[in-house]
């Protein structure tokens, strides 16, 4: 099952690249914080480049100026994510690039999905979730091969 409106965010180690790899626990990005969390399929994959991850770096300061940190989130390691977040131009101050190298995240949010047939292998499903203190607010999953709920764009009328 997945998780729902109500419910904490789990424990889990994720990695950031900072002077190496980081470990970073789902603590750390959550405790007494405001946090939009959404998750991408895999860094550099089409709809993830072109729309996903700008849409949250074009309306980065909205979220800002509602007292929201935003976070991304992706069953990559902590290189592909730097190297992506590079190539996007993501400000270093903005957006939390998480890896979910192993997906314990993932599993433990019950969002993951199979990627095999695309060579893929497990991976996340796409997602944003808002969450306050570490508890889960608002959620919005997408539907396979769906990009609409999750966007920036929704997340930020959904917020008000």
């Amino acid at each position: 099952m997945s998780i729902q409106i109500g419910d904490r965010i789990p424990h889990a180690v994720l990695n950031v690249l900072k002077d190496g790899v980081q470990a970073v626990s789902t603590d750390d990005v959550f405790a007494g914080k405001n946090v939009v969390l959404f998750s991408v399929p895999g860094a550099f994959t089409p709809t993830c480049s072109a729309k996903h991850l700008p849409g949250y770096i074009q309306h980065l300061d909205e979220f800002k100026a509602k007292g929201i940190d935003v976070a991304c989130m992706a069953v990559n390691d902590a290189f592909v994510m730097d190297a992506w977040a590079k190539h996007q131009h993501v400000p270093d101050d903005g957006i939390a690039m998480l890896a979910d190298g192993n997906g314990a995240l993932t599993d433990a949010l019950g969002l993951e999905m199979d990627g095999s047939a695309f060579g893929l292998g497990k991976r996340s499903k796409r997602f944003a979730l808002y969450a306050e203190d570490g508890m889960v607010k608002q959620l919005f999953i997408e539907a396979p091969g769906e990009f609409k709920v999750s966007s920036a764009e929704h997340v930020l009328s959904a917020l008000g």
